[in-house]
């Protein structure tokens, strides 16, 4: 019975977290590794603790109670978890337990000094460190005395910040249990902590040493600043000696206390250089043993390390896996920046993007990145590739900047000799003829259409030997060499005109106002289309109520149930129309496993209701028109100007001709992506066909747990009729754990994720920056919306988002203005933006937490940047 409660640390290893929890893993696992000091001790198991709390009949109700308080709700689950921590610490420990705990400390010295330490089995894993959100206790003396601390350990699973933590990462009460880990107590002449990854850069070859006098928990706690050592290439290149007033050290009669440290000892280094080294070389061999960086608390005796802990750091964004044998240096670029989706994405989602992509892409923390590192690394590329991003995000081209200022470690390749391959540089211009985009326009429809009528008849492995062929049917239409003509010319024509008008006029961002209520934009038609729909509604009391109480409706059974209400057919045709053409979008799109509108059309409610709340009829004729009026005015004014300039004709008419470009190609720049995404819907709801079967039989337990599988994954299971249940799971909480990471816009081999910086000094102090992209000053209220579905606007208000997609474009009929994270130029959410005459800044750093819900602000959209008024 005693092997049941008790484990020496030597006969556990990171196979056995469920039984003596993450920290007693890991500190078994350490213990086997070749030259690695441990001090001895023994894991009390989850089967103890089980046995323990089995003598509370009311935690159940108890754990019951928590599952359904909100994680926001700090005040109830503070009254909650202290009531349940009080609970299991006044439950005497069971005998046998008793027992086996006294037999363990009789084996390791029942007089010594001991760590007692909390190991729950959510705790140190790749997903979730769980760092300092349970308990430890130092020099603890005597058998009773670690028998009372074991109980605390236990009660400290509920201490307030473990539960919310758990709360947040969405993992649930029940299936966390509780392990201690009971240690023979170490006295250091000098502690702290080792990362085998710069936690700052996320640079996987820099290794930084924290280090202080006596026991790490003066660290921890932020009691003194630490020594700190950068280590590189087996040499200390940075090191800062801290002045340490106050150092922990062990009390005789147990625990601990603060000491003043000698004031002659106050300034020198905890560390040597060489035991700095040194260190970093034992963590390197743990970080190998454990297969991923490692955050580290070691302690210095007597010139030998003792590693008390070894957890992974879970905050660093992961790295694109490399082929074997691969050592090369590599620079990637986000794909989500671009497309203004930078949301984590299931394997379903991203592997499918990869099959249709036209350039090579790889997968890192649920994002996608293009491998830029051989055009930067040729000097005729660099300046095209550096161009190009810079005018979209000024932060792409500064991060990109940042490495290639890092002495070599961008290779120099010579650029290609005359002979060579041919450039892959811009397309060749074609005529300003808005023939072109309507061709372009009818040609993809007939694609899509031939996609439908063909895949209808297609199931099992024939499904997807299908959707193989398909897929370079989708990247011949993405790469339509015609189709990069017209949004490259609606593109240079932006540049150009803003560019010249700024020289010759003195007009800041002067495109803005002249692509006003472009013909074909299929992405602001969505949004209008949306009022259209609004003006079907308005004038019908049941239905507004029926919709406004729609908040506990099934979508499946929605428009059905809005069909019974007075006047409910007609609002029922009128979203069924809007969703025939509209349906295949939603947030985040380019994850095919997002839910589309078609999927979830009660999305729609809110900004239906909020066009009824602040429009009146007729209003999407009527914005379109007043848009359409005031580029012509525009131009008219622009044009007049300029003749009065020295050889102001050959201006004004070149000018005309580059008003006329951009106002018919601008629009076809947002067709594309519909495309894609009408393309994806029509693959989602094959798959979707052949997950329903597999789960009918039980094969997959719901259709869902498909979107965890990679498209050729579940071709195999398909094919197979097997599934790895074990491999979904794991990727489940991958996923959960991605979704907590905020992608870098650049990330290197070595992982140093960075996101650029703007190098202005024309800002107010105070205000914050981010990149012009329609332009105008509007002041107004400012709405921080997270989530499209839970948005409340009225008009005036200003959107502020992480990024919008061409799916928020209905919301931004009824704004004043927009201030979103990510984005660039021409990404969708900009052009919209000014297509709508909406003042916009996009790339704000931390916008979503810099600007507080309902806080006044003034949106700098020509100069770009954004006042927080009092």
């Amino acid at each position: 019975m005693t092997d049941q409660y008790v484990l020496d640390l030597e006969e556990v290893d990171e196979t056995r977290i469920a039984v003596v929890g993450g920290k007693g893993a890991h500190l078994g696992g350490l213990s086997r590794i070749e030259g690695i000091r441990v001090p001895d001790g023994f894991c009390v198991t989850t089967d103890a603790f089980r046995r323990a709390v089995a003598e509370v009949p009311s935690l159940d109700d108890r754990l019951d109670e928590l599952s359904r308080l909100d994680p926001e709700d700090r005040g109830a689950i503070r009254t909650l978890s202290a009531r349940m921590r009080r609970i299991i610490e006044e439950v005497a420990v069971p005998g046998d337990v008793t027992a086996a705990v006294t037999g363990a400390l009789g084996r390791f010295g029942e007089q010594g000094a001991y760590a007692v330490r909390s190991s729950a089995t959510a705790e140190d894993l790749p997903t979730a460190s769980f760092a300092g959100q349970q308990d430890t206790y130092l020099n603890v003396l005597g058998p009773a005395a670690v028998l009372q601390h074991i109980s605390r350990c236990w009660a400290s699973m509920f201490t307030e910040r473990a539960v919310i933590y758990r709360q947040r990462n969405g993992i649930d009460h029940r299936t966390v249990d509780m392990a201690v880990v009971v240690q023979r107590m170490v006295f250091p002449d000098a502690s702290g902590i080792l990362f085998t990854a710069d936690p700052v850069t996320g640079n996987r070859k820099v290794a930084t040493v924290d280090a202080g006098f006596g026991l790490g928990e003066a660290l921890v706690s932020g009691l003194v600043n630490p020594d700190v050592f950068t280590v590189r290439d087996g040499e200390v290149v940075t090191r800062t000696i801290a002045a340490k007033e106050r150092a922990v050290h062990a009390l005789p009669a147990g625990g601990t206390r603060e000491v003043a440290v000698d004031v002659r000892q106050r300034e020198r280094a905890a560390l040597t250089d060489e035991q700095a080294v040194r260190l970093v070389g034992l963590g390197r061999r743990i970080e190998a043993h454990f297969g991923c960086p490692q955050d580290i608390e070691w302690c210095l005796v007597d010139d030998g390390f003792r590693i008390v802990q070894s957890r992974p750091i879970t905050t660093l964004f992961p790295l694109p896996v490399l082929a074997d044998g691969d050592s090369e240096n590599h620079v990637y670029v986000s794909v989500g920046h671009q497309q203004m989706m930078t949301d984590a994405m299931k394997p379903l989602g991203f592997s499918m993007w990869q099959l249709t992509a036209v350039v090579p892409m790889v997968e890192a923390g649920g994002r996608l990145f293009v491998d830029v590192t051989r055009r930067l690394a040729s000097p005729a590329s660099r300046d095209g590739l550096l161009d190009v991003l810079g005018k979209g995000d000024p932060l792409v081209r500064d991060a990109l900047e940042t490495v290639l200022g890092q002495g070599g470690f961008v290779p120099s390749l010579p650029d290609v000799v005359p002979g060579g391959p041919p450039s892959t540089g811009a397309p060749a211009p074609i005529e300003t003829d808005r023939g072109v985009v309507t061709g372009l326009i009818e040609r993809s429809r007939t694609s899509i259409t031939a996609l439908e009528r063909d895949i209808g008849a297609k199931e099992g492995p024939a499904l997807f030997d299908f959707l193989l062929e398909a897929f370079e049917e989708h990247k011949r239409v993405l790469g339509d060499p015609l189709s990069m003509q017209a949004i490259m010319a609606g593109m240079d024509a932006t540049w150009w005109l803003n560019d010249r008008l700024w020289e010759w006029l003195g007009e800041k961002n002067a495109a803005d106002t002249l692509t006003l209520s472009a013909p074909d934009n299929i992405t602001s038609e969505m949004g209008l289309a949306l009022l259209d729909v609004a003006d079907v509604i308005r004038p019908l009391p049941e239905v507004l109520a029926f919709l406004r109480d729609a908040g506990h409706l099934e979508d499946a059974t929605f428009l059905d149930e809005l069909a019974k209400t007075a006047g409910g057919g007609e609002a029922r045709d009128a979203i069924e129309a809007y969703l025939d053409r509209y349906g295949m979008r939603c947030v985040g799109e380019i994850d095919i496993t997002r839910p589309r509108w078609s999927e979830r059309p009660t999305t729609l409610v809110p900004v239906i209701l909020d066009n009824v709340r602040n429009f009146g009829p007729g209003a999407a004729e009527r914005r379109f028109e007043q848009g359409r009026r005031k580029a012509l005015r525009k131009e008219q004014d622009v044009l007049s100007r300029l003749r009065t300039l020295p050889d102001g004709d050959r201006k004004a008419d070149e000018t005309r001709r580059m008003i006329d470009r951009v106002r018919t190609f601008i629009g076809y720049r947002e067709y594309p992506k519909y495309g894609i995404v009408s393309r994806y819907f029509v693959y989602k709801q094959a798959l979707l066909a052949e997950a329903g079967r597999l789960v009918r039989e039980n094969v997959l337990p719901e259709e869902e747990d498909a979107f965890y599988l990679t498209f050729q994954e579940l071709h195999e299971a398909v094919r197979s009729n097997r599934v790895d249940g074990r491999l979904i799971q794991r990727r489940k909480e991958a996923f959960r754990s991605y979704r907590a990471l905020t992608p870098p816009r650049v990330l290197t081999s070595d992982g140093e994720a960075l996101t650029g910086a703007y190098r202005r000094d024309d800002v107010p102090a105070g205000a914050l920056t981010g990149l012009p992209v329609s332009a105008g000053t509007v002041e107004g209220r400012a709405r921080v919306v997270l989530d499209m579905a839970e948005a409340d606007l009225e008009a005036g208000d200003i959107l502020v988002t992480v990024f919008t997609d061409p799916s928020w474009s209905p919301l931004f009929v009824g704004i004043a203005g927009l201030v979103t994270e990510v984005g660039g130029l021409m990404t969708h959410g900009a052009v919209i933006a000014r297509e709508y005459g909406l003042p916009a800044v996009v790339g704000v750093d931390r916008a979503t937490r810099l600007i507080r819900d309902g806080q006044r602000i003034r949106v700098h959209g020509t100069d770009g940047y954004v006042e927080l008024l009092p």
